[in-house]
């Protein structure tokens, strides 16, 4: 057995008494470090949204007028929610008078006809007294040539010779007004024509009925209220007013997640951005259409969100995020639990999340919440955001069974 030598044994007493001085010191120095929650930087899913509310309107809405105005309405076919097809007669309006009018029609046609073959004739008349004057006038200069022909006779065959070819260009022009007359009654036995055949009132396209105006015995009329309102191929979309701030994210195609009042939710899209903003208030108006869904009526109250980004991206807490006159930065926390300022650039908010853009790494431990009560170089003790959580669960779940207990 060895023995130690005194002066051994005398700095090892000392050493043993010296430390629980040292351990203590070191608990009342960890004891005045101050404890942060801290969070790590991760990549999760990030969006950038545009609320929107507004009503449901058709996409297209069709007018549905007679063509001849004045005429009774004498028949109805179609109520305001029908289906109806491009084709379909909608409504009838008396035709008597309108079939009438095509009768006469066809009289003037066929007068305007004849009137166009009896100026044809007269200049065919015509053109044969033009030959024979100009035959006359021929000899007639022939025999005053020769001596045997007064200058008399000579003078009377030119004059006749004139006065022929007047009437032969006077019937010409009777032909060209005849044919304008014939034109006339072609083109007025036409529309007579049309107006008996749009008689029938017919729906223009396809699509559903949504209102209609004319009443049995009412006299339709080309102005004022249509008889027939349809929505074109049954087709309604959101109409939205967005204020200009917001209105330059939107673009055509963006999606859209919605929801109507006693519908589930639908999806959409983007279809129009206006071009303009009102200057009394400072909104500008956006369409969206809309997936096939039952239910969907004109008039309905809509709200929703447009999705302008979707993707992921490094993102911390926002509540890691702090601003000074320099811009953004966050308290980075090293392995040695020293805080140090780091100056970073921001992108999308979200969710609770902050996107960070540039300054950080994924992995690095920034403070989570209260970063404005430290600066660079502190020292810390790190307490993790999710295990915090996690340790929240069971407290929470013993205070629950402490005041569940009974005595």
């Amino acid at each position: 057995m060895r023995i130690l030598p005194p002066y051994s044994l005398c700095a090892l007493a000392v050493l043993v008494a010296a430390l629980p001085f040292s351990l203590s010191a070191q608990a009342q120095d960890s004891a005045h470090v101050p404890a942060v929650t801290t969070a790590e930087a991760r990549i999760a899913p990030l969006m950038q949204v545009v609320t929107v509310s507004g009503t449901l309107i058709p996409r297209s809405e069709v007018l549905v007028f007679p063509h001849t105005g004045g005429f009774a309405i004498t028949e109805l076919n179609a109520e305001p929610g029908d289906h109806v097809s491009a084709g379909d007669v909608l409504a009838r309006i008396d035709d008597r008078t309108l079939q009438l009018r095509v009768t006469q029609a066809e009289a003037q046609l066929a007068n305007a006809e004849a009137a166009r073959r009896q100026a044809e004739s007269q200049v065919s008349a015509n053109d044969a007294q033009l030959q024979q004057a100009n035959q006359v006038l021929t000899r007639m200069q022939s025999l005053r040539a020769s001596g045997t022909a007064t200058q008399t006779a000579l003078d009377e065959a030119q004059t006749a010779q004139l006065s022929a070819e007047a009437a032969l260009q006077s019937a010409r022009d009777g032909v060209q007004a005849a044919s304008a007359a014939l034109e006339q009654a072609r083109a007025t036995l036409e529309v007579a024509q049309l107006d008996y055949e749009n008689a029938d009132i017919v729906a223009p396209v396809d699509g559903i009925v949504s209102a209609r105006n004319g009443q049995l015995g009412a006299m339709a009329a080309t102005g004022g209220e249509p008889i027939f309102r349809l929505i074109e191929n049954g087709e309604v979309e959101v109409s939205a007013e967005v204020i200009e701030t917001e209105l330059v994210l939107l673009d055509r195609g963006q999606p859209a997640r919605l929801e109507i009042a006693g519908l589930p939710p639908v999806t959409g899209e983007v279809r129009l951005v206006s071009p303009v903003v009102s200057a009394t208030t400072r909104l500008g108006e956006v369409r969206i259409s809309l997936a096939d869904s039952p239910g969907l009526r004109p008039g309905l109250f809509v709200s929703g969100r447009v999705i302008v980004a979707d993707r992921e991206g490094l993102a911390v807490p926002l509540s890691a995020v702090l601003r000074d006159n320099n811009g953004s930065y966050v308290l980075v926390v090293d392995d040695d639990n020293v805080l140090a300022h780091r100056d970073v650039s921001v992108g999308l908010a979200w969710d609770g999340l902050q996107e960070i853009t540039d300054g950080l790494t994924e992995g690095e431990t920034v403070v989570a919440r209260a970063g404005a009560f430290f600066a660079n170089g502190d020292r810390v003790r790190a307490i993790d955001e999710t295990a915090e959580s996690d340790s929240a669960a069971p407290d929470d779940m013993a205070a629950t069974r402490d005041d569940g207990a009974t005595e």
